[in-house]
């Protein structure tokens, strides 16, 4: 058995605030519906879909967790300097999301931070 293709789905509450997010951002779109809004992330493409959380729910037979309070997987995207960490953290501050931690120095020559999107999804970005 062969797997050709990952991609993750996030449930959210507002689809357009989060399309909105992710423009802001920079990443590029994998195309819009009334119950998703897809995007590319990374030299690979990899795709994450944010679903209304009422459609993922009910499309899964599962009840989508509350992302403010919880998390059960962390994406980090890589950053090649520094100065690049920064500037990320400073396009999340002056965008909907929201920094959990500021960017530091930790471990062997690691520099980054963790921020939450305005649903609660939590993604690293860090230069190693």
């Amino acid at each position: 058995m062969k797997s050709n293709m990952i991609w993750a789905n996030f449930g959210v509450k507002d689809l357009e605030r989060t399309s909105q997010f992710y423009t802001h951002l920079g990443f590029r779109s994998n195309g819009k519906s009334d119950d998703l809004s897809s995007f590319f992330f990374g030299e690979n493409n990899f795709i994450i879909h944010f679903f209304k959380k009422e459609i993922l729910s009910k499309n899964l037979g599962l009840e989508i967790s509350d992302s403010e309070k919880s998390n059960e997987i962390i994406f980090t995207i890589s950053a090649e300097t520094r100065e690049e960490v920064d500037q990320w953290a400073e396009k999340i501050k002056n965008s909907e999301g929201k920094l959990i931690s500021n960017p530091e120095e930790f471990g062997d020559n690691y520099y980054g931070f963790i921020f939450a999107d305005p649903d609660g999804h939590k993604f690293n970005i860090f230069m190693m």
